[in-house]
């Protein structure tokens, strides 16, 4: 006969009858019960939908609370920064810019930036060129914050908002193509300048774009800010407080949700930010909610700041003037894809030996950056993303080290999730917009 670990028990005509005394019966049970305390761990990933990219997170739950979380980066590692090792310094761009793939006019401007500051012509480049990197990189942060809305938006449950968002960010990638020649992976922001000039048509499509995009902010917010399920999804879900982000590293829409009106084109200046109109949004809630609210008046400050950037563009060159520096390029489109002009070839040919040399060794050896080591940090969609960039006075990088916000926001994610349910780890998860490209650089 066995005997029961709960309670005493005696045999009566109606059958086994047990007796509990005294005590809390929630302890007696935890003390005896054998599955009390069963966790179990799921691994949400590689290739789970929510996580942004190749993104893996073990979690140790406890019914559907989490108790412990833990990611796994490095699935989608390309060696970026190595490579650049074995590149000149303007093929750098190329590389670059395909780390984060959201945002790759911020990783290309952030290389010149840095690239410029060691060959010490950083006021040698000219106001047209700056202005265009303004103007590019507020419209990638438009793009970036409608790639974030869309996203989260489908994880928890707004399908619409995921087909919206992509149908506005088309706008911009048209634009971007107009442009560059190129969707994605531009390599248009070079050291000294930007590839090639902004054609009239672009303009005529951003302006069209700028009477658009306010319009489809408003339709947005009546879709999401008013719905009872996003707001219940999103309010007091994955809460990291300022001093968390302080003490994580934290940057960006996520910190600025916390409170803190931290962002480098207001707190360190580059790229004649200082000389423009815009304000800083912030939010003290510190969770989902306050992120959805940050990114989207951060897309009316960038279309306030674009606008402004239209209103200067100026006629003038978009490199500098040094021929030792400047990249000889008249892009065009032909049968064989983007490259220099036939009317351009035709004249760097026709001119006198020594240029043609010259013009052969600077784009297959490149120029000389002389030896030193600069840090750069600019504002992406994501937070800062800074530049540690290495010479040791040849052609071609010692080191390029990126300081990648979404590598370093991640760190939060295990503050945000653990304690929390299941489902919040997928909201909390999409509100750091963890870009994997980059992170795994």
């Amino acid at each position: 006969m066995t005997t029961s670990n709960y309670a005493t028990e005696r045999e009566t005509t109606e059958g086994k009858v047990f007796t509990v005394t005294g005590g809390d019966w929630d302890q007696v049970v935890s003390g005896t019960d054998p599955i009390n305390d069963e966790r179990i761990v799921v691994n949400m990933g590689p290739q789970h939908p929510s996580t942004h990219g190749v993104l893996r997170l073990i979690l140790e739950l406890e019914g559907e609370t989490v108790r412990e979380a833990r990611s796994v980066v490095g699935y989608l590692h390309t060696g970026i920064e190595k490579n650049l090792e074995y590149r000149n310094w303007v093929q750098g761009s190329t590389f670059v810019t395909r780390m984060d793939y959201l945002s790759p006019i911020f990783n290309e401007t952030a290389y010149a930036l840095a690239v410029e500051k060691l060959l010490g012509v950083t006021d040698e480049v000219t106001e047209r060129a700056t202005t265009i990197r303004v103007l590019m990189m507020e419209l990638n942060r438009i793009s970036s914050h409608l790639v974030w809305l869309a996203t989260t938006g489908m994880e928890l449950g707004a399908i619409n908002m995921m087909l919206y968002g992509f149908r506005e960010r088309e706008y911009i990638l048209d634009i971007f193509e107009t442009i560059t020649g190129l969707r994605m992976n531009h390599a248009y922001v070079r050291p000294g300048g930007v590839a090639q000039d902004v054609p009239d048509d672009a303009i005529r499509k951003i302006r069209d774009f700028l009477a658009l995009m306010p319009k489809k902010l408003k339709e947005y917010e009546n879709l999401l800010s008013g719905q009872p399920i996003w707001i219940e999804r999103t309010t007091n879900v994955a809460v990291l407080d300022v001093t968390a982000c302080l003490a994580l590293g934290v940057t960006g829409p996520v910190l600025r949700s916390a409170g803190l009106a931290w962002d480098l084109r207001k707190t360190m200046p580059y790229c004649g930010y200082e000389t423009y109109e815009f304000d800083v949004p912030t939010h003290t809630d510190g969770d989902v909610w306050g992120r959805y609210l940050v990114r989207l008046a951060e897309i009316r400050e960038s279309l306030k700041l674009v606008e402004q950037a239209l209103d200067r563009l100026k006629p003038g060159p978009v490199m500098v003037s040094d021929k030792k520096i400047a990249w000889p390029a008249q892009l065009a489109i032909g049968v064989d894809g983007m490259g220099n002009s036939l009317e351009h070839v035709a004249k760097i040919m026709g001119q006198s030996m020594e240029s043609l040399i010259h013009h052969f060794k600077l784009v297959t050896e490149g120029f000389r950056v002389p030896p030193g080591q600069v840090y750069v940090g600019i504002e992406s969609p994501r937070g800062e993303l800074g530049v540690h960039a290495v010479s040791d006075g040849g052609t071609r990088p010692y080191r390029v080290h990126y300081r990648e916000p979404s590598f370093i926001n991640l760190q939060a994610l295990p503050a945000m999730a653990e304690g929390g349910l299941i489902a919040d780890v997928i909201a909390g998860g999409a509100s750091l917009d963890p870009v994997m490209g980059g992170c795994d650089r």
